[in-house]
């Protein structure tokens, strides 16, 4: 049974983007804005005190599982 709150393309999407910029994080005030706020209130990304998100542990997670098992 799935029981994770589903995640629409957009933050899916945005979910992938913070594994590409690794350490960089991904700046505020992008397009993507409303996704990293929705992805943080489910605990897979975080901002961080400069302002940027990076994805968190159960961010890489869930970014397995659900996008690159997409992919693969």
């Amino acid at each position: 049974m799935w029981t994770e709150p589903y995640l629409e393309t957009c933050c899916r999407s945005a979910l992938h983007r913070l594994t590409l910029v690794a350490d960089h994080g991904r700046p505020p005030g992008l397009k993507d804005g409303p996704c990293l706020d929705r992805l943080t209130n489910l605990g897979l990304a975080h901002p961080r005190p400069d302002g940027r998100y990076e994805i968190t542990d159960p961010g890489r997670a869930r970014h397995a599982t659900e996008v690159l098992k997409a992919v693969g």
